[in-house]
């Protein structure tokens, strides 16, 4: 993989600029290149170990200190890590994976007479959702983003209560109750709970829109919170509702509907049969006979297998248009 990198130099053009497309402190240690940023997300996903794992073996070990084309003076943290990889967009993954099949291609590697397409499932990073785990995030991010506001100077005239501590002991009941009486009982508090934390929200956000901060650094801070509170308070509605027909009208919502994370709200409601349900996207495959993936479509929904083995079959004509794009609706 290392030689494929080095014979393929353009792909770190797209990584570079995606490093450089939001501001970097001056001053610190020195940063990491573009090269090694790469590189280092390679490892990660190769390995399917954590930003915490990552900056351990980077520290400790040769062989992915020399993959990774690390001075012998840096010495990458998690957090760093993290801010780096994560910078890098769907676009820059999508132009990276073009150019190495090029290069494949051209160096015949990897002819693409032969296809093999698979399905399968990837799991977004959330926690099991339920309703009034999904009420509790609401509640504890709009709180936390208001209290951020609180922080701007001059202060932003809005008030809010916090109401996270009697939130998560209402989710607790709800979590050991015997009782059905018990539980709705919870629930009724929840959501009073959710729709005071919604109306703050609604008060603070045309506050913050218009708030000009006295530090130049914060100048733009008002508007993202107030962006942040209006795309949170919109998934807080879908939640609320959600939870008052599941609960109470006792209606059974279609996955289509249901919001099953604040942080991941991509996120899909994959059903299977005889199967534990899982919380991801649905991905198709198409490999090579060098078991190279030559095309991965990501899908919205659970759609059947059967019914992209033709589009898959043509996605790979012409061979040299192997990649179409991340998304389809």
């Amino acid at each position: 993989m290392s030689e494929v990198l080095d014979a393929n130099p353009q792909v770190l053009e797209p990584v570079y600029q995606d490093l450089v497309r939001s501001p970097r402190p001056t001053t610190g240690r020195e940063g990491m290149t573009a090269e090694q940023v790469l590189r280092c997300a390679i490892l990660k996903q190769y390995r399917q170990i954590t930003y915490e794992e990552l900056a351990f073996h980077l520290e400790d070990s040769e062989s992915f200190r020399l993959f990774s084309r690390l001075e012998s003076n840096q010495q990458p943290c998690k957090s760093n890590l993290q801010a780096n990889i994560k910078a890098l967009r769907e676009e820059t993954w999508e132009t990276i994976n073009q150019g190495i099949i090029g290069y494949a291609n051209q160096e015949e590697i990897e002819p693409g007479r032969k296809i093999r397409i698979d399905a399968t499932a990837v799991e977004t990073n959330i926690h099991h959702p339920s309703d009034s785990s999904l009420l509790a995030d609401g509640v504890r991010i709009i709180t936390r983003w208001l209290g951020e506001g609180k922080k701007l100077s001059p202060t932003p005239r809005y008030r809010y209560s916090d109401h996270r501590r009697v939130v998560k002991k209402q989710v607790l009941t709800i979590l050991n109750a015997r009782k059905e009486m018990v539980r709705q009982c919870a629930y009724k508090k929840l959501l009073m709970y959710a729709g005071k934390v919604r109306d703050y929200a609604l008060v603070a956000i045309p506050v913050l829109s218009s708030h000009q901060a006295q530090d130049p650094a914060d100048f733009f801070a008002g508007e993202v919170l107030a962006e942040k509170l209006t795309r949170a308070i919109c998934l807080l509605d879908r939640v609320i509702d959600q939870t008052d027909r599941r609960v109470f009208k006792k209606e059974q919502v279609p996955a289509s509907q249901k919001v099953v994370s604040f942080f991941e709200d991509h996120t899909d409601i994959i059903v299977k049969k005889r199967r534990e349900t899982e919380f991801g996207h649905k991905i198709f495959l198409s490999g090579g006979a060098s078991t190279m993936i030559l095309d991965c479509l990501i899908l919205r929904g659970n759609p059947a297998d059967s019914e992209q083995y033709a589009p898959m079959l043509q996605r790979h004509v012409p061979w040299k248009v192997p990649y179409h794009g991340r998304y389809q609706a």
